[in-house]
């Protein structure tokens, strides 16, 4: 029922397309930047390096202003002007190229500019389903819009390997180009009524609408598991993520195709997970259905060190398509409590203190990774960080979550978060 419900509302099949396209985009980008880097630019490993952190750095010098501001503004207008700068600038690479002016700096401009739009987007867009969808369907709008994110990192790479073998590097970027034109349309085409921010919401100095947002985050009983919870999770999966590949080629003996397709695994996996985070928490609860999954998924991760040549390659797969359905599960149940628990006026802040704390582990993962790689080798690393991986379901299981089948909603966070 909820499925129809959520699915057969026109302004959420329109954001949940315009969400799809923009994530296609940025799954292109994903392959087509560093791309363009080895092979038009002759860099090396150490500038794709840079350019990966560039993508999200801006979380780190930007999201929690951005959350303050967002709280500020219309959230709509935001995401549109978020998209239309990256239709304007990605596109900006290509046409340097055919001018034989493009550079190394420009790509790197070009990637820290669109990833301010990105911190911007993301936080809005969360911010703003819940104008779209109703507190009952806004479980299984996240789940969608999970799915779809989970099903462009599979698709993504693909399209941006195709289009860079047929067209060349630089045409990559003309693809995300028509990906953020088809979401902005999307977005104007939306005709829900967004309820303009609360009288005297930008008045208050900056640093205190950052610290109130963090505040609520940091001592709220809920949330700072949660947050706990997101930023050792994705150290680990960082710190191991940043040797899978060598592990795979020089441990495993897989092909460079085979790695492909492994890698795909988690994505997969994560579709599925989208798709049954709605029944899990419908049948077992939110709170409760969160915790049982992390607890049956988690140790799965504990297969991929043991991946070898030939049929233990399985070994990889099982483990990254198991985590993959854990990991976005959670993601699933974790947005929607979110949206229904903290109170409007405060969700833009409260979106961008949880992604900060949990993207603010991404590069210090992935650094700590490949220098232990170096040092103890591919396969130590692996056990390292699937070991640190495994039990991080008990951060949630400490906090009140343990004693609830199902999550609360804003009625508590007004009255909890703000104390």
């Amino acid at each position: 029922m909820r499925l129809i419900a959520a699915g057969g509302q026109p302004d959420f099949r329109r954001l949940w397309l315009g969400e799809t396209a923009r994530g296609l985009g940025n799954s292109v980008t994903s392959v087509a930047v560093p791309l363009i880097a080895v092979v038009t630019l002759g860099t090396g490993a150490t500038a794709v390096g840079v350019l990966t952190a560039a993508t999200w750095l801006p979380w780190l010098l930007v999201g929690l202003p951005a959350g303050a501001w967002v709280d500020r503004m219309r959230h709509r207008p935001v995401l549109i002007t978020c998209n239309v700068v990256s239709a304007v600038l990605y596109p900006s690479v290509p046409v340097a190229y055919w001018c034989d002016v493009l550079t190394f700096a420009q790509l790197l401009a070009v990637v820290l500019v669109c990833g301010v739009a990105a911190v911007f987007f993301q936080t809005a867009v969360h911010s703003y389903l819940p104008t779209v969808l109703g507190d009952g369907d806004l479980l299984e709008g996240n789940a969608r819009l999970n799915a779809s994110e989970s099903g462009t990192s599979v698709a993504g790479p693909g399209l941006a390997g195709a289009v860079s073998q047929a067209f060349g590097a630089v045409t990559g970027l003309l693809v995300d180009t028509c990906m953020f034109a088809v979401s902005t349309l999307c977005l104007a085409t939306i005709t829900s009524r967004e309820e303009p921010p609360e009288r005297g919401a930008g008045q208050a100095g900056l640093g205190r609408q950052i610290g109130e947002g963090m505040r609520f985050v940091l001592r709220d009983p809920y949330l700072r598991p949660i947050v706990t919870y997101g930023a050792l999770a994705n150290f680990a999966l960082l710190g191991y993520q940043a040797v899978q590949v060598v592990f795979l080629v020089r441990t495993a003996g897989a092909s460079t195709a085979t790695v492909g397709l492994l890698l795909t695994s988690g994505s997969i996996g994560g579709i599925l997970g989208a798709s049954v985070a709605g029944a899990i928490g419908r049948r077992f609860g939110t709170g409760r259905g969160m915790l049982m999954t992390q607890l049956l998924t988690g140790p799965f991760a504990l297969l991929m060190p043991l991946t070898s040549p030939g049929p233990g390659l399985l070994f990889f797969a099982s483990g990254a398509f198991v985590v993959g359905i854990g990991i976005t599960a959670c993601n699933v149940v974790l947005a929607g409590f979110r949206q229904t628990y903290c109170p409007p006026r405060l969700l833009g802040r409260v979106v961008a203190t949880t992604m900060v704390c949990n993207h603010s582990t991404i590069p210090l993962g992935a650094l700590i990774g490949g220098v232990l790689g170096d040092r103890l080798g591919a396969r130590p690393t692996m056990w390292i960080m699937t070991g640190l991986l495994a039990p991080c379901w008990a951060v949630l299981a400490l906090g009140p979550m343990r004693h609830e089948r199902d999550l609360p909603s804003l009625q508590f966070g007004e009255v909890a978060g703000l104390q």
